[in-house]
């Protein structure tokens, strides 16, 4: 059973590294839930996909977010302020997933309503197994928000 059920669960990944994207897709590729990874490379873009904007139109409501901290143009720290200042995208889990150990970049995200806190594993396998590990907790037993 997947937290949607049947249905196919939409995560927004937002990384500006290649490399991270690239392993990501190739773990929920891999995934036993069925879900859709749409990808922003930065601030910026997340928020176009978020709101429906330019090339996003038509972007679906993501159940979850998967965010970097350190990125170009808007940072994810932003980000997830504006996202948690609106009320139609309030109620989608954030999840950090960021190299930063910094405490203060931990403490900000749990300040600003993040669902957690992860930081991104050095290796390949140990990425996939991070990966995994959200996927079993986050896509098989969580309930989301409904879609607007």
């Amino acid at each position: 059973m997947t937290a949607l059920g049947t249905q196919t669960v939409e995560i927004l990944l937002v990384e500006d590294s290649e490399p991270d994207i690239l392993l990501t897709e190739e773990a929920f590729a891999e995934a036993r839930v069925a879900n859709r990874l749409h990808v922003a490379r930065d601030g910026e873009e997340a928020l176009q996909f978020l709101r429906r904007q330019g090339k996003h139109a038509q972007a679906p409501r993501p159940d979850v977010i998967l965010m970097d901290i350190n990125m170009p143009r808007k940072n994810g720290l932003e980000v997830l302020e504006e996202i948690k200042g609106d009320p139609e995208l309030r109620p989608i889990p954030v999840l950090i997933l960021t190299t930063s150990q910094a405490e203060d970049d931990v403490r900000r995200s749990y300040s600003g309503h993040a669902s957690g806190y992860v930081v991104k594993p050095v290796g390949f396998e140990n990425f996939l197994q991070a990966i995994r590990a959200f996927e079993d907790f986050w896509l098989t037993f969580v309930r989301f928000p409904p879609r607007t």
